[in-house]
Order: structure tokens, then sequence, then C-alpha cells
């Protein structure tokens, strides 16, 4: 980034050789646009601010040493007096607001507070004296940072409230870093005015003892660079030291920081501070091109705006650390659940490495376990980080390893092969020493300074102290073998992370000792159970074989039936090898008999009903009792011709058993068999034999039905999930949403409900709302900028929008008008014609009219 301009206040600009002096006692006056009274605590004047006759009437050298009450109304120094006993009890500071000092009509902004055994009163004349409520600003500014998401959109709104009520071209949040560098990191700007955001800066633009005041004084204003300082009477007190002005909220400032604005620049500035936790956590930086001047009561506000937003930053790190806290233990649930059934860390790098994207920032990741190594993205080599191991097993047992300059501490990495410069080692075991490695880059040309962080002190013509810089050119700083730094959220979860992978480590180990006990048990039992079903097959194939004989008139028909029926035990035996002899659907061994059986046959059976599973004991019985079925009914019953069909309905009770109904219609005439064969005997009595069932058959002439009930015991509590083709929805088409771009404007002379509006815009495409609350300044916008949209107010308090939509309409640009008034068509009969948006409008309805708009 070029011409980048530092904005900082060196602040006081003190002598950086004591830097123990408090930078306001090198002061000696403030700012004219207020005047100042101090006394002791007999309430006897000591100094006065020597702009004070034009002020208050009060001569500077004859009011110094008389009594308060001779200076000031008897009313007004009661009131004085009340104010100071509230500042025991409240706060350091205490206010009054449009106050009549004098009694004589003419109001003032008062700030009272107490330094020791000094009390200091400050007077601001009332410009503006209309009855306002600057207080109802805060809450509505405060609630649109509250809706955030994140710490960076807070900032972004605040930077944006902060302007609205201060009126400052540029806002800027600057956030101190660990080091005292800082870097703007939101702004809100007049469009035509340089972008700061992202520049970072040198600690010593605002020195310790500058950051220190930032604690005691809040809010600074400097309303014109370029206006008189007026000094302090007497310059001393009694023991020569000068007034100690760091409370004061008229206090100028010195000559070398009005120098540094007027290099940039600045003719007017506010600095409020963003304090967390009682540290200097950053600034509300304000600029502004012209001199400008907001009251006191305007300042109180926004103040408060700042304090409140402190609280809201504090939430705002709580919740990420929560929302951290839960991703740590939802990735140890998720790690525990993916390992523990016995992968080890390399073969399982992939789940581990997915796991652990996006939970601590890095560029590689590596795992080094038990000798050997895996790596994803940039990461060392295999035999470099066998290397690096020997120093990391050198770093206490059972600790993190954590650098941002890995060459300091070992100088073999200025020779890596990967772009590696810091590390964050986590160990996983005790012996051996196993790793979780996370890499970090070099990070050499990503920090833009604004100005040569190297130079900061030179001798100027105050003497050795900060002088402002005359060149602002961006001045990149190349930061050699160094990565980002690991911050203390980040080593706290790799601890998390550390403790979560040696429990999976420790049950992996236990388990494989386990594992190993319970497969030699496991393989005597295989053994046993295969000689066991070996010996029940073969016994069922001998009766089969031997079964098979009766009613065979041939050696022909004896060998097809035979085929059969151990061609249906091997499908069967089949499809629960394909199950690992888990529960198998009944449903797919009905097709598969009915495929393998009667080719063609298929859509002339019909299954209705339920989609039981069958237990692998049950599995075999029931293979051969559908076959010798499929097989009569294909000899003798419905399937012999193509009339012919079966229905076979599935019902699983409320016990768990299952009802199967076998239903043949449209076939031959039906006879009972003269004599029970041995498919008869399958078909009645294996299941009630082999599965305590019951069967039920009935030789109707229209057909052969067949009742049978297997216990629940052979059925599965789970159903099989049966996919049906659903045809696609048919959907009308829905009308095209138009979608905004470029420039938009929002006139609307509501603070609350222009930013509302602008959110609603952005969110509905516009790359840039510009708010404006006057017709002047919206002419201005429209003859600055390419706007392609607008939102109008018809009514502007005194005036209204009408001059702009005309505007808008001899350029043919589409425009919204926005009313709160019943009857929009009286209010709106001389504009052009337009989409009216009632109000309030949500953004649903604004989007709506919008699209009307758009679509015209």
């Amino acid at each position: 980034m070029t011409n980048s301009k530092p904005f900082l206040n060196s602040d006081d600009a003190v002598d950086l050789t004591n830097c123990d002096r408090e930078p306001i006692h090198l002061l000696g006056g403030v700012q004219s646009y207020g005047c100042l009274i101090a006394t002791s605590a007999d309430f006897m004047v000591n100094h006065v601010s020597a702009n004070i006759q034009d002020l208050l009437n009060i001569v500077p050298e004859t009011a110094v040493g008389v009594r308060l009450l001779d200076l000031l109304p008897e009313r007004t120094v009661h009131d004085l007096r009340t104010k100071l006993q509230l500042l025991n009890v409240e706060t350091n500071s205490s206010r009054l607001f449009g106050y009549d000092v004098l009694g004589n009509g003419i109001r003032f902004d008062v700030s009272v507070h107490a330094l020791g055994q000094t009390y200091v009163f400050e007077f601001e004349p009332k410009i503006d004296t209309k009855a306002r409520d600057e207080m109802s600003l805060v809450q509505p500014l405060v609630a649109r940072v509250r809706r955030t998401n994140d710490l960076k959109a807070a900032c972004d709104q605040a930077a944006m409230a902060i302007q609205v009520m201060s009126g400052f071209d540029r806002v800027m949040v600057y956030q101190f870093d660990e080091d005292g560098t800082g870097e703007v990191i939101a702004e809100k700007r007049q469009s035509h005015m340089e972008p700061f955001l992202g520049l970072r800066y040198p600690a010593s633009d605002i020195p310790k003892q500058a950051r220190a005041l930032y604690l005691r004084s809040p809010l600074r204003l400097i309303a014109d660079v370029n206006g008189t300082v007026v000094p302090i009477v007497p310059a001393h007190n009694i023991h020569g030291k000068p007034m100690d002005l760091s409370l004061s909220v008229t206090r100028a400032v010195s000559p070398i920081h009005l120098e540094y604005l007027r290099n940039m620049g600045v003719a007017a500035s506010m600095s409020v501070s963003i304090i967390k936790n009682g540290q200097l956590w950053g600034l509300f930086a304000c600029h502004h091109e012209t001199p400008r001047y907001v009251d006191f009561e305007r300042r109180t506000a926004i103040e408060l705006f700042a304090q409140f937003f402190s609280y809201e930053i504090i939430q705002k790190v709580d919740i990420d650390a929560r929302v951290r806290s839960e991703d740590v233990r939802r990735m140890q649930d998720n790690l525990m659940i993916k390992l523990s059934g016995g992968t080890n860390l390399i073969d399982g790098f992939d789940i581990i490495a997915d796991e652990l994207e996006g939970l601590i920032p890095n560029d590689g990741v590596a795992v080094f376990s038990d000798g050997r190594y895996a790596a994803r993205g940039e990461a060392l080599d295999e035999a470099e980080f066998k290397k690096l191991v020997r120093f990391l097993n050198t770093a206490p047992t059972g600790e993190l390893f954590a650098t941002h300059s890995l060459a300091a501490l070992y100088p073999g990495a200025t020779e890596f092969s990967a772009d590696v410069a810091g590390i964050l080692a986590i160990p996983i075991s005790r012996t051996p020493r196993d790793y979780i490695v996370f890499f970090r880059r070099e990070v050499a040309t990503s920090v833009n300074w604004a100005g040569n962080p190297q130079k900061p002190v030179e001798v100027g013509p105050n003497g050795t102290r900060l002088t402002p810089r005359k060149s602002f050119e961006a001045w990149s700083e190349m930061v050699r073998n160094m990565s980002a730094r690991w911050l203390a959220n980040e080593t706290q979860i790799g601890e998390s992370l550390r403790i979560s992978l040696i429990e999976i480590v420790l049950k992996l180990t236990d388990d494989a000792s386990e594992t190993r006990r319970k497969a030699a048990d496991t393989q005597e039992l295989l053994i046993a159970e295969l000689n066991h079903r070996v010996r029940n097959i073969l016994n069922l194939i001998q009766g089969l074989v031997s079964q098979s004989r009766s009613g065979a008139q041939d050696v022909a028909t004896y060998t097809k039936v035979l085929d059969g029926r151990v061609q249906a035990l091997a499908r069967a035996h089949d499809q629960l090898t394909r199950q690992e002899w888990s529960p198998s659907s009944l449903r797919k061994l009905i097709d598969v008999e009915i495929n393998a059986f009667l080719t063609g046959a298929a859509n002339r059976l019909e299954v209705t009903g339920d989609a039981p599973m069958l237990m692998p004991e049950a599995f075999s019985t029931v293979a051969l009792v559908i076959h010798e079925m499929v097989t009569n009914s294909a000899k003798y019953g419905a399937l012999t011709d193509h009339s012919g069909k079966v229905s076979i309905n599935l019902s699983v009770q409320d016990d768990g058993a299952l009802l199967l109904a076998w239903r043949e219609i449209g076939g031959p005439p039906v006879q009972a068999p003269k004599r029970q064969g041995f498919g008869t005997t399958i078909i009645e009595k294996t299941i009630p034999y082999e599965l305590k069932g019951k069967v039920e058959t009935r030789y109707l002439v229209t057909g052969f039905e067949a009742d049978i009930m297997i216990p629940s015991v052979s059925i599965s509590a789970d159903q099989e999930v049966i996919e049906v083709d659903v045809p696609p929805k048919e959907t009308s088409d829905a009308k095209f949403l138009k979608k905004l771009s470029g420039d938009v404007l929002v006139l609307e002379d509501n603070m609350v409900i222009a930013l509302d509006a602008s959110d609603i815009l952005s969110a509905n495409g516009a790359d840039r709302v510009h708010m404006s609350s006057s017709v002047d300044d919206a002419l201005k916008v429209l003859e600055d900028n390419p706007i392609s949209f607008a939102l109008l107010d018809v009514n502007l308090g005194k005036q209204t929008s009408l001059p702009v939509a005309e505007q808008l309409a001899a350029r043919n640009t589409p425009f919204i008008l926005a009313t709160g008034y019943g009857d929009a068509e009286s209010i709106t009969a001389n504009y052009p014609s337009a989409i009216i948006a009632n109000k309030p409008f949500t953004a649903e309805s604004l989007t709506k009219a919008i699209n009307a708009c758009l679509s015209i």
C-alpha cells in the first residue's frame, strides 16, 4: 500500500529520556473553546485559564486568590458543591449539561472533577441549546453491535456508530498488539479519502506513558489543530509544579502532536479509549478535514457508547472462546470415536488432519508416531523432521513446544526445504516421543507499516522528542525467519489436544493388548463354530439327498429337484455372507428365488406390507420354505400359466412376530395332494419344528393359500429401508428476484432507520450504500457518485425529498419512496411515479419493493 499516512497520537510527546513523567505536566493550557477554574479545598481560586474573561467576564489576574463565591452566583456554587459531593459516590468526574452558570440565560456544559485537594471546574458554552436526548442514540447503536456474530463485524458497526454520532469524516478502530504496535481493524471514511484499513503502526507512535493517559482520560477532542491554546494562570502552584490536567476535558495537546496532525491534512481529531478488563485494548481514532467541534453532551454519549462497546468486546471474546472450546471438545469426541476402533495415528492421519482443520491456524500439519511420519500442507519432509525430533526431545517431558522463530533456537531451520519458520509441537506420548506438529510459514512482506518503525525519535525543534514524519509512504518490514506468533488461546487448544490424544493413544495401547488376548480366544471359537456349521450343513444336505428320492420318477427328476433345493440353500448363504451374518432382508430373499427360478415371472408376484429382516439363524429355513412354495406354484399352481399371480403380504405384529400371507389367484383349479411329499413337509413342518412358528395351508379351488407365523426371536427389530422412486415434484416458476449492484443512496433523517435500511440494501446486493439526512447532502452524493438505486424518505422534517426524486427520475435511476403516512397517494402526488414502501418496513417487505421497482 502506498501513500499511507500514520494517524495516531504521539499524544503529548514527552521527553523519552524520562518516561516516568506524566506528559500532561509539560502542557500549559486548555483549548480556547472552554475555560477552567481550579480551587483549593476551601474553594479559594488558585488557577484559571486566560480566556476566562471572554467566557465568564472574569479577569484572570483578579480571579486568582479570591473565593469561588465571589466569582459565581450562590446557586451555581451550591450546585457545583453538590456535584463534588457525588464524586465520592459515583465516579472521578461529574457533568452538567445546558446549565445557566451566571444566571443570565447563557448556558454552559460543565465538567467537575477532583485531583487530590484541588477541585477543577470546566465550562464550555452551549452552542446548540435545542432540547435533545443524546443518550437515546446509544442504545439502538449498541444493539446493532450486539447483533453481530464476530469481533470484526462488531468493530465495523462500532466505527459506523461513532461516525454517525460524531460526524467525523474518518473513524477507525485501532487495536493494540502485545508488543505495543497496533493495527487499523475497522474503518468508516468518506469515499474520497485514502483507506488506512490494515495498516500497522509502530509502538512509538503511542508511547507507554501516553497509553497510560488514555486509561485515565477516555475521550479527547481537538476541535481545531490551528486553534488558540490558552495558558493557565498562574503557570505553577506554590510548590513550583504545573497544574495536573490529566482529567481535563478541554486541555490542550502538545505542539508536536498538532504538527503531526497538520502534516496529515487533519484539521480536527478525536480519540476515544476502548478499555477491556482494565487494559487499553484499542482506540476509536477520528479525523476531520475541517475544524469540527462536538459539544460535551454529545461527547458524553460517545464515551458511554465506547464503554458499552468494551463490554460487547468482552462478550464477543468470551463467546469466541466458548465456541473454540466446544470445537475442541467436539474434535476430541470425534477423534476418540474414529480412532478408538484400533486405527493407529499414522493410518488415521487423514482423519486427524481433517478434524484439526481450522482448529489452530496453520500452513501445515504432521504426525510422528512409532518412528513413522505423515504430513500435509507446508511441512518438513521425513528426513528433516527426524533430525528436528532430536531437538524436540530435549524439551521438558509432556510440555508443548511453541516458537514463532525456530531458526533462533534450531540452526538447521534455515536449511529447511519447506517454508517453515514457526512450529507448535504437541507431545502425545512419553516413550517413544511421538508428536503432532503444526507448521507456520515465514512472515516476510505481510506487515504494512505506516512509516518506518525503526525511526521513532529525532532531534526536532523541541528537542529529543517524537517528531512527526514528513513522509508517509507505506514501509514494509521484512521479517526474516519468523512466523505469526502462537497466541495464548492456540497453545491452550494445543494442550487440550495433547491430553485428548494421550488418552486415545493409551486406549489404543490397552485395546491392542486386549485385542491380542481376545484374538487367540476368538480363533479357537471360530474353528469350533466353523466345524459345527460344516457338520450341520453336511447333515442338512444329507437329509435333502435322502428325502428328495421320494416321488422322483427318474434320475433326471431327482437330480433337478435336489439341485433346486441345494441352490436355494446356496443363494441364502450368499445373501447371509454379503450381510456378514447379520439380519437379512426377506423381500430380497423372495426376489432372489423368483428371479432364479422363474425367468420373466417377477412381475407376476407382488409383495406388500412391511420389510422385515430375518435373523441369520432363521434365514436358511425360511429360504427352503419360500423355494418349495415357488416351485409348487410353478408346477401346479398360479405360476403354471401366464394368467396367474401370487401375492405375499408381510405384517410385523406388535409383539414382533411376522405374519406371511401367501395367496395364489388366476391359476388352474387346485386340488389337495393325495400324499404328502418332502416338499409339502418342508412347507408345513420346517418352520414349526425349526423356528417354533405356525403354518396353515389351504388348497382352495381358486388357488393355494398359506398363513405362516414366524416368532419375534427370528425377526430383527429393525426393518429394511425401502427405496421408492418418487417423481420430481412439479413446481411453479418462481418469480425471478432482481438484485441491486453498485452505489445506492439512502435519504433518511432518522439515523437508526437509515442504518437498518442500509443493511437491507447491502443484503440485496448493493456494493456501497451512501447515507444522507438532508436534500443538500443527497444531491451532493448524486453529483459525486454513480448512484444506481435510491430509497427516499418522503418527509425529512422541514423539507421533503422531492428535489432528489426529480433528479433521480431525470437520470432514469430507479427509486423507492418510504413513508409512515397512511394516505401515501396524497403525500406523493407531486412526486415522479415510484414504488411506495410503507413504514415500518421489514427486510422482507423492502426486498419485495426493491424487486417490484427493478422489474418495472
